[in-house]
């Protein structure tokens, strides 16, 4: 993935048909190949959040995540500016780290409970089967799915806006609320931003593979949110 390839130098709409579908291919290999490469750090930074005191969370309750969030939009926009080189590449990986990390504090309440390494698990699995899903439709069918995506931009609005006020309200039924709503928007972002690479609409892989990395991060906090809920077991 070296720097003359992160974007193409000519314009995709004078290409011939068949050179067209190879270039919206190449860009999908490249963006499942930095995907799949952004989950090490994602790993590596769950394992240090598991085994960080985050006793900060309960004297900053509003202000530790608002910061925290302050952060990862920051590394996202340098991830935006350096899209067309390496530093973008390394930027994004460093996002993936924190954003594993910042997975730590919900890990460290799941794995407190006597089935949390299992409810980890199908929330990962429920994850990687609504990427293969949503993926697979929009690579065979090739159906341009761009009209979802003026619907899904008001839904994350609603849902960032609902997740900042249950930050003050700390309203468990609005969280499931939440966590339900997420599922089904996400999944969708899923399918309307792999359609966007399969049809050319995204032709910068780093972009593509931060878009798709943040719909499987936030379908997986919040199917592992609904498990905890429903099917966690307490002592």
């Amino acid at each position: 993935m070296q720097n003359e390839k992160l974007t193409s130098y000519v314009p995709l709409t004078a290409l011939p048909a068949q050179e067209l579908a190879l270039e919206h291919g190449r860009v999908l290999r490249n963006t499942y190949l930095l995907l799949a490469l952004s989950m090490v750090p994602t790993v590596i930074g769950a394992v240090v959040g598991v085994n960080t005191n985050f006793a900060f969370l309960r004297q900053f309750p509003i202000a530790g995540p608002l910061v925290m969030l302050a952060v990862m939009i920051g590394l996202l926009f340098g991830v935006t500016r350096f899209r067309n080189s390496s530093l973008g590449i390394l930027l994004l990986l460093a996002f993936t780290f924190i954003a594993g990390w910042w997975l730590g504090p919900m890990l460290q309440v799941a794995l407190g409970l006597r089935n949390g390494a299992q409810l980890i698990g199908l929330a990962a699995g429920g994850t990687g089967l609504v990427l293969f899903a949503m993926a697979g439709i929009a690579s065979r069918t090739k159906r341009d799915f761009s009209f979802l995506g003026n619907f899904l931009f008001v839904g994350l609005i609603l849902l960032v806006i609902a997740s900042i006020a249950n930050l003050f309200f700390q309203v468990p039924a609005l969280a499931l609320t939440i966590s339900v709503v997420a599922v089904f928007v996400f999944s969708l972002f899923i399918l309307y931003d792999v359609s966007r690479v399969v049809n050319g609409g995204e032709t910068n892989y780093v972009m593509a593979a931060m878009a798709i990395y943040l719909d499987i991060y936030n379908l997986f906090i919040s199917l592992l949110h609904l498990l905890m809920a429903f099917a966690g077991e307490r002592d």
